[in-house]
């Protein structure tokens, strides 16, 4: 018999991982939107940001780039998330797909995105994110 919502499993695995997908859910969506207010809150102040050629964004910087209008997506989607918990740690990998302009140019791409998220006072928030560009899936 499997577990209702709301009950955990021997370890707790089970709210920490359902939280975990929300908590990536919520990341995606401020993503698409440029919701710096949610943004402000999901990253821990001392963020920082890998982008895909190697560049390193600091949290103002990240935030800066929707609040400038800079970065503009069309659609944004966190797909196929694999968890790892380690403790009040968690290491989140999964594919980004997104089709955005950044600064008037196209910046469409699709990511293989490693994310260090973190609990902060029962809250998770994202530490740090490395993003690599890949191939398009084969069809």
């Amino acid at each position: 018999m499997g577990l209702r919502q709301g009950e955990k499993d021997v370890d707790g695995t089970k709210d920490t991982h359902a939280d975990l997908a929300e908590f990536g859910r919520c990341w995606a969506r401020a993503e698409l939107r440029g919701d710096v207010g949610s943004l402000d809150g999901l990253l821990t102040d001392d963020f920082r940001g890998v982008g895909p050629r190697g560049f390193v964004l600091d949290k103002p910087q990240w935030l800066d780039r929707y609040a400038s209008g800079c970065l503009i997506h069309d659609s944004f989607d966190w797909e196929d998330v694999e968890v790892r918990v380690h403790g009040d740690a968690a290491v989140a990998i999964g594919l980004q797909r997104q089709q955005s302009v950044n600064d008037g140019r196209d910046a469409d791409g699709y990511f293989r995105l490693t994310q260090l998220l973190t609990k902060h006072d029962g809250r998770w928030k994202l530490a740090a994110l490395h993003m690599g560009q890949v191939a398009e899936p084969l069809p």
